[in-house]
């Protein structure tokens, strides 16, 4: 594959760039990050985002987007990141459920919802984990009943990022017990703010928190239904590739690997303990792993505009991401050590809080794994494994 960018490509991270340094969008960033708030909110640096058309690049104008290609979306991704945006906003809204709708949603509902999250006025959180029951969606017990226009949904759901600020859940429930675990499962969007919607929020050591989300006797309508009732498995199943890109979790590489670069001279590392040569090499190394997994996640979306991401280098992405990303916070916080000046410091204390969870979130290290041995063993493309889906 050809890693190198088109001329539009080019022209458009220049626009970008030169959208990120705008007044408004610096001075919001500058803002959030001089806040105290352990997990701020980031709203206000979305909207204007949206006003900058730097959200939905690749979806369809008709529906708030610019008709761009997912390199295009790609590129603003990764100019927002290193400008500092937090991501996951944009993972759970427009990656996620945007490209879910898009894909199966009505027209009705991809015209009623996907031009406010573009335009960073609406925000949406994804509720699919369970108590005791991890990623494995296929033993989810959240039901929703049929009533007259629509559904009633009772169940919780927990792990939930930023649900406490959000418009929109994404929440996969059980509408039939009938067939195999797999059957019988449908995709809903809940308004947040519905009656019998309440959010908990659960520490984490982590900078963003985890939610608890229950739901009790929630209607939503029949025009919330995303997808075919009963058919949620296989709707998950397609997009769950467009979240293993492993494009965020290369992006943190990337910006922890360079905090752990900082003071490094020509001649060697004077600030770290023992032989120079020794962190040089890790210097290195690090270096290459980091740009190694950049370049899967560049691999995906290479093949992201064919209509149909390929499950093997979507896993393959997000196992060697996450892993390398987690591998370079901890490396960036030895090699620093106790004496990093204040705000190197907290950024390696947040990196080393985060990394862990990478490994498990958008599916396990273990999951991926398992995943890639299957493909390999069979020596063709296969569908992904059931309990995959999480």
């Amino acid at each position: 594959m050809d890693f190198g960018h088109t001329a539009d490509e080019l022209l458009f991270r220049d626009r970008v760039r030169a959208e990120l340094q705008s007044a408004d969008v610096v001075a919001e960033l500058e803002a959030l990050q001089a806040g105290d708030e352990r997990e701020p909110d980031e709203r206000g640096v979305y909207r204007l985002l949206g006003e900058h058309g730097l959200l939905g690049v690749d979806w369809p104008r008709r529906y708030g987007g610019q008709g761009r290609t997912a390199a295009h979306a790609a590129v603003a991704v990764e100019e927002m990141m290193r400008a500092g945006v937090p991501d996951t906003l944009f993972v759970n809204g427009i990656q996620t459920m945007g490209k879910l709708v898009l894909l199966a949603g009505a027209e009705e509902q991809k015209q009623r919802v996907l031009p406010q999250l573009a335009a960073g006025r609406r925000f949406a959180s994804v509720l699919y984990t369970e108590p005791g029951v991890g990623s494995d969606l296929s033993a989810l017990t959240t039901r929703a009943v049929a009533v007259d226009g629509g559904y009633r949904i009772d169940g919780v759901k927990t792990f939930n990022l930023k649900s406490g600020i959000t418009d929109y859940g994404l929440c996969a429930a059980r509408t039939s017990t009938e067939g195999s675990r797999y059957e019988g499962l449908t995709l809903f969007l809940v308004d947040m703010r519905a009656p019998g919607v309440s959010v908990q929020r659960l520490g984490t050591m982590a900078d963003e928190q985890f939610h608890r989300v229950e739901l009790e006797g929630v209607l939503v309508a029949d025009a919330d239904v995303v997808g075919e009732v009963g058919e949620g498995w296989a709707v998950l199943a397609e997009a769950l590739p467009l979240e293993r890109t492993g494009f965020d979790f290369a992006l943190r590489a990337e910006r922890w690997y360079e905090a752990g670069c900082r003071g490094l001279t020509s001649s060697g590392d004077d600030s770290a303990p023992g032989p120079a040569s020794h962190w040089l090499v890790d210097v290195g190394r690090h270096g290459a792993a980091t740009g190694a997994a950049r370049l899967l996640a560049w691999r995906c979306i290479g093949s992201a505009d064919t209509g149909r991401l390929d499950e093997l280098e979507t896993a393959t992405a997000k196992w060697y991401a996450s892993e390398q990303a987690a591998a370079v916070a901890r490396w960036a916080a030895t090699r620093h050590g106790f004496d990093a000046p204040p705000e190197l410091a907290e950024l390696l204390d947040s990196a080393l809080r985060e990394a862990p969870g990478l490994t498990l979130s958008g599916g396990t290290s273990e999951m991926m794994l398992e995943t890639i041995s299957g493909f390999l063993l069979a020596g063709e493309r296969a569908a992904p494994a059931a309990w995959e889906v999480g």
